[in-house]
């Protein structure tokens, strides 16, 4: 059994008033932040690091307190609100896509939220011992890298100081386009090419830049090879065999990729979580029995970092928990029997996925984990059972997207909460602390997504696929799912049929790679994302992705600063995104015909000029913390 790099003293502070108090404000603005980024992007990204490192310099660098326990437990509550952001965010929005819902009601997206994030957590703690200390196969990355943070830079200073430059460029850069018009948000065109069309453009977003540093260049690359699928490739020959409509070529090629080419994506990402789910077949089924397991095993420990919370305590959160959930299905459906069968479908998914999900993240990550792959197979397992029922209509709907919410919440919230115990491990924290730091984390920060839900969905619309609109990809796909299940839904099949051998072509080629022992995969899901996203949003991941690579190769400290740096810039662009909306909200409730941005002026080449800036500012601070 490994054993921890730090074992500190038993009387160090580690749940404290300020760790908590601090934990929750970071967890905030970082769930705030997930659920404008994941509507725009259809990715999230981790708050573990950042936390961890603004943790350090505001209770050690400003307070000149604070232990690095009391570090672990502020990234650890930061981490698991962004996480149940990521589920929901995933989902609810389907609802409201898909014409069930007129608006986002606050206490059913926050009980999706809440049971699923609980459950996240809850069935975790069983898994901790088999997997997070014993499993040495299972290297949990994320956890170790915060792990190696928490470690080295206990003294904030530059690092502190670039995370809070980083929010405020992201904060003005966003402003300078949807505040006032100075920077271009996309820069885009297209052309007519005999019976085609051809189309260019790019966001002109750091935020996403932000997200292809984090990513990587080979996620990074796959979306960008997603988009070449569907718009460079998939439009051109779609308007071989069909007429183009009237108006200008870039309408054109918005109305092929809306109406037609993105539901390719929609192919590929069915068979992509159906091909991940079977690929980790035996991961998955170990996961579940350790789960099952572990919760007859959980008990005190005289090692206070071996110490969970014991069966006693987690049992009765449990029968809380299932108890709950089938009464808000109950609520959600108005049909108890379809409550109780529905309740049951999710605690039982739910602690499946949550094996497969912690055991997922300790082989490859929380990047590469397919939660959406996972999504799907619980929403097609719900939709089958339901329709057996005799249920259909908005009914069925409501019924089998309430079930793939809470599903998708627990598989997020699990992965997070595996690399954040893996953290704990590795400095020496107290299991069951981290533990109710988690419930802590989850429950308080889960309440802020619904009202900046409703908040984004007044002043850009969610999933409507008008101009300026959030794209909400996987909550559209869902949507898609759900209404061709229960309704009278349209998919077109023969672009699924398309897209499915896409995905079949990139597992073929991925194994292939595997074979050839090659560093570089062709895995299904980002190339899917790809496909269903506008091209514009592939160019600047890619352009993050090339400025990590060549980071990269100067080492651990030019990463680690990028993707602060990085990290910064999202929270910032999505904060002064959501503030933006609020101030549309009030400009149309006030009846004021004055439309945000206030028009002054854009250039195309002053938004490329500035966008490239960034860029190169976060590749040289990465060169310079190599170099120091």
């Amino acid at each position: 059994m490994p054993s921890p790099s730090l074992r500190p003293d038993a009387n160090l502070a580690e749940l404290s008033g300020r760790a908590v108090t601090l934990g929750l404000l970071l967890g905030l603005v970082m769930t705030a932040a997930n659920t404008y980024l994941g509507l725009y992007a259809g990715m999230t990204v981790s708050a573990s690091i950042p936390a961890a490192i603004v943790s350090m310099g505001i209770l050690r660098g400003i307070m000149r307190k604070g232990s690095i326990l009391e570090n672990n437990i502020v990234q650890t509550m930061a981490s698991a609100g962004e996480s149940v952001a990521a589920g929901i965010i995933f989902t609810v929005p389907a609802l409201v896509i898909a014409g069930v819902w007129q608006e986002f009601p606050f206490w059913k997206v926050t009980m999706i939220g809440l049971l699923g994030g609980v459950l996240g957590v809850l069935f975790m703690i069983p898994l901790r011992k088999t997997l997070i200390v014993e499993e040495n196969d299972l290297i949990y990355p994320e956890g170790v890298a915060c792990a190696k943070v928490l470690e080295a830079g206990q003294g904030g200073g530059s690092e502190l100081t670039s995370i809070f430059l980083a929010l405020t460029a992201g904060l003005v850069f966003k402003a300078l386009s949807g505040l006032v018009a100075v920077i271009k948000p996309v820069v885009e065109g297209a052309t007519a090419v005999g019976r085609t069309v051809l189309y260019f453009g790019t966001d002109v977003s750091v935020a996403l830049l932000g997200v292809g540093v984090i990513v990587g260049l080979e996620v990074s690359v796959l979306v960008f090879a997603g988009g070449v699928i569907g718009w460079l490739i998939g439009i051109p020959l779609y308007y071989l065999t069909s007429a183009m409509p009237a108006g200008s070529a870039l309408d054109a090629a918005w109305t092929a990729w809306s109406d037609q080419i993105r539901y390719m994506g929609v192919g590929a990402m069915i068979v992509g979580g159906l091909s991940s789910m079977w690929s980790i077949r035996g991961g998955m089924m170990k996961g579940v029995r350790e789960a099952i397991s572990g919760f007859r095993g959980l008990q005190d420990s005289a090692d206070r970092t071996q110490t969970d919370l014991n069966a006693k305590q987690t049992l009765p959160i449990l029968v809380l928990a299932a108890t709950a959930t089938i009464g808000l299905y109950w609520s959600l459906t108005n049909n108890l029997s379809v409550a109780i069968v529905a309740g049951v479908i999710m605690v039982i998914a739910s602690f499946f996925f949550v094996a497969v999900s912690s055991y997922i993240v300790g082989l490859v990550g929380s990047s590469n984990n397919p939660i959406s792959g996972m999504t799907i197979c619980a929403l097609l397992f719900a939709s089958g059972i339901l329709l057996l029922l005799g249920m259909s209509g908005t009914t069925g709907i409501l019924a089998a997207l309430g079930i793939a919410g809470v599903v998708c919440c627990a598989a997020a919230t699990a992965g997070d909460t595996s690399q954040d115990l893996k953290t704990g491990f590795l400095v020496g924290a107290t299991p069951w602390k981290q533990q109710v730091a988690q419930f802590i984390g989850v429950m308080i920060p889960t309440a802020l997504i619904a009202p900046v839900l409703s908040l984004l969905h007044a002043a850009y619309g969610i999933g409507t696929g008008a101009e300026g609109s959030l794209r909400a990809p996987q909550a559209t796909l869902f949507a898609s799912i759900a209404q061709a299940l229960f309704g009278d839904g349209y998919m077109p099949w023969t672009m699924l049929a398309i897209g499915a051998g896409i995905a079949v072509a990139l597992l073929l080629l991925n194994g292939v790679l595997a074979k050839s022992q090659s560093t570089f995969r062709a895995h299904v899901m980002p190339v899917a994302v790809g496909i269903y996203l506008p091209f514009s949003l592939s160019v600047p991941i890619l352009a993050g992705g090339l400025i990590a690579h060549a980071l990269a190769k100067r080492g651990e400290a030019a990463t680690n600063r990028s993707v602060l740096i990085s990290s910064g810039l999202i929270a910032g662009e999505a904060i002064a995104g959501i503030l933006i909306a609020a101030a549309v909200v009030v400009l149309r409730r006030s009846g004021s015909e004055q439309e945000l941005p206030f028009t002054m002026f854009d250039s195309d080449l002053l938004s490329i000029a500035l966008f490239a800036a960034v860029g190169l500012w976060i590749y040289l601070s990465g060169k310079k913390a190599a170099a120091a």
